[in-house]
Parts: structure tokens; C-alpha cells; sequence
């Protein structure tokens, strides 16, 4: 039961098969299917199961990321890191602590993390939302810090120098650790960062991407095999382990990787490609004027690689852009990356503004 980094109010239901993976789009409609239809049956008084309470499933979660042949426990701990966390008092301020502790980490400065489920800020892991914790790790003089949204599947770290690693690399550098012992593919959403893909191809791997949304990227991963995926919002997803995004797996394994590299943040920052994205939205009034409109930008930009498996996605040489329609609001979101945020903003302006002429005339 979660809302993520929506507002309580919101709070849902998120459901998950037997493997403990996300049930399919197609597995989603015919759940609501059943409901709208009441096509059930209730059970008999005689027949009613039972409730089973279990309090150890985070110690026992925790146990297996221990296990994991690249999560290294001694070698964290003699790196004696001192960490500041932000779990926005919800459920990673009892999961991230008791992660730290067994990983050999004493020295834990705790922000927000009694599950009250009262947000001191905005939950959303955004650098706009980050400057608390930010101003405590250079305070402090601490290693890094740690945030994660309420249901802690999204990673952000911050720099031992206050500043912001960016989300859009925790994945990435995650994968630059897993592909130096496991070489292999990678899979991330059509939003996410092209650093991925460079990272990937440094190691002689090959990148693919999904439709934005866990399921599509868990079922690519599958398709090609992949050694580590997720998405650009701090998701790391380690087959290893299990296939779902999972904050304490990515802090583990980049906790190990700092503390065997001997490196800041900072300084592992510096061997990835900069990648700066912008992100933007337009007003969509009817949902009918899509098809038309995605098929517009597909003939603007014919001369350019053209995806359309999840909206439109147009490659250039050094950089992106990506329209999609969101699942939750009468929205189109705009997404556009490149090698600084001048050349990001231009390449999603362009695409506005067509768009709007296009809105207009309709």
C-alpha cells in the first residue's frame, strides 16, 4: 500500500505475482475487469484464511543483499563512512538504517526517519528537495548522503561536498561497478540518460530501452538478458537479487564500490559522460488529438532515428527528445536531454513549440 511520492491521499494498492514482480498492464486491466464487473465469488464464513503478521522480512531482505557476491560488508566497513539519510519519515527510515548498521556503518546521521508518514518536504528525491540534507552533509563533513521517496524503490545520493550526484546516475554508476565483474546488457527506460548506454558500450556491452514504467523495463531485461537495469529516477534493478527497482540493493552495491575504489562521489562522478536533461510539459485537452499529433513529429523529423514504442522518441548526435502522454494527468510530457542544458532546452522547445502550433490548429 503506497502512494510513492504522491501525497497520502492517493495512497493505492501495488500488485505484485507470485515472483514478487510487478503484475503486467495486461494483468492490471483484467483485475479492474473483475472489479467493475464483479465478476467474484465471496468466500465462505467456514472457509475465511488467515492473517499472518511477519516482522522480519526487511532483516531477512537484508540478509540476501549481504549474500550478494558483490556487496562486500568488510570492505565497507573499514572504509568507516559517515552518512547522512533522508527517508522523509516513511518506511526506508527503518529499512536504510538497519541496511547501514549491517553493512559495518556506525556513523549515521538520521534525517526524517521515524515512519510517521508526516513528509517534512516534498518527497520526491529532486535536487530542489534535497537542500536540507545537502547543507548537513557539508556541516557534517560527511561521506555522502542517502534519500529515498516512501516506498524506497528511488535512489538519490548526495556528494560529500553537499552537491547533488543526480538520479539520472545512480543507476549508471551501479552498472559501471556490476559490468567490471559481470559484462553483459543493460536495459533503462526511453527517459532515462543516454550515460547508460555510453557506460555500457565502454565494457563491450549492448544497451536497449523500454517503455517508460517497472514492468516494461523488468520484461525487456528478461528479453535480452540483462546484468543490471531501471530507470533514471534512482531505480536500480539487480536480476541477482530480484527483479524490481530497490534502493537498498543500490545503495550496497555503491556503498562497496566507493569503499573498494577508495573514491568520493565526486570523484566517481568524473569517469561518466555529463548529460544534463530537461524536463517539460504541455496541456492536452483531448486525448484524441495524440495519434495525429505523435505522427506529425515522426514526419518533421524523418531524417533522424524515430522510436515509437512508448510515444515518440527522436535520437540526434548529441542528445534527445522524448513525448510521451502521462498514465495519471491530461498531460504531455516533453523530455530532452544533451551534453549541456542550453542545447537540452533548445532541442525541447523545438518540439513545444511544434507541438503547440500543431494543438492550436487542431
Amino acid at each position: 500500500i503506497t502512494a510513492s511520492h504522491n501525497p497520502k491521499e492517493c495512497n493505492a494498492l501495488k500488485l505484485l505475482n507470485e515472483k514478487g514482480e510487478f503484475i503486467s498492464a495486461e494483468e492490471g486491466l483484467q483485475v479492474l475487469d473483475m472489479a467493475d464487473n464483479e465478476d467474484f465469488d465471496f468466500v465462505p464464513v467456514t472457509e475465511l484464511g488467515h492473517v499472518r503478521t511477519d516482522n522480519t522480512s526487511i532483516d531477512r531482505h537484508i540478509d540476501k543483499i549481504l549474500a550478494l557476491d558483490l556487496v562486500d560488508r568488510e570492505t565497507v566497513a573499514k572504509a568507516r563512512l559517515k552518512v547522512v539519510v533522508d527517508a522523509v519519515n516513511s518506511t526506508g527510515g527503518i529499512a536504510i538504517p538497519k541496511l547501514l548498521k549491517a553493512l559495518g556503518v556506525d556513523n549515521v546521521i538520521e534525517l526524517y526517519c521515524e515512519p510517521t508518514g508526516e513528509f517534512p518536504h516534498n518527497p520526491e528525491p529532486l535536487p530542489e528537495h534535497l537542500t536540507e540534507i545537502s547543507r548537513v552533509v557539508r556541516e557534517e563533513k560527511a561521506s555522502l548522503g542517502i534519500v529515498v521517496d516512501p516506498d524506497v524503490d528511488r535512489l538519490a545520493l548526495v556528494m560529500e561536498n553537499g552537491d547533488v550526484f543526480g538520479e539520472e546516475y545512480t543507476l549508471v554508476a551501479a552498472a559501471d561497478y556490476i559490468l567490471q565483474y559481470k559484462k553483459g546488457n543493460t536495459v533503462s527506460n526511453l527517459s532515462s540518460s543516454r550515460a547508460l548506454r555510453d557506460v555500457t558500450e565502454r565494457f563491450g556491452g549492448s544497451y536497449s530501452a523500454s517503455a517508460v514504467g517497472e514492468v516494461h523495463v523488468v520484461e525487456k531485461m528478461k528479453e535480452v538478458d540483462a546484468v543490471i537495469g531501471g530507470e533514471g529516477n534512482g531505480g536500480v534493478i539487480y536480476p541477482q537479487l530480484h527483479y524490481g527497482r530497490d534502493a537498498l540493493v543500490g545503495v550496497a552495491l555503491l556503498l562497496t564500490y566507493l569503499a573498494k575504489k577508495q573514491v568520493k562521489l565526486s570523484g566517481l562522478k568524473q569517469n561518466y559522460p555529463i548529460y544534463v536533461i530537461s524536463k517539460n510539459k504541455i496541456e492536452l485537452k483531448d486525448s484524441d488529438q495524440l495519434p495525429r499529433l505523435f505522427d506529425e513529429i515522426k514526419k518533421h523529423y524523418a531524417a533522424f532515428p524515430v522510436s515509437t514504442v512508448d510515444g515518440v522518441k527522436i535520437d540526434f548526435e548529441d542528445g534527445w527528445v522524448h513525448l510521451r502522454p502521462s498514465n495519471t494527468e491530461p498531460i504531455i510530457r516533453i523530455y530532452a536531454e544533451s551534453t549541456d542544458k542550453e542545447k537540452a532546452d533548445t532541442y525541447a522547445q523545438k518540439v513545444i513549440d511544434l507541438a503547440n502550433r500543431f494543438l492550436q490548429d487542431f
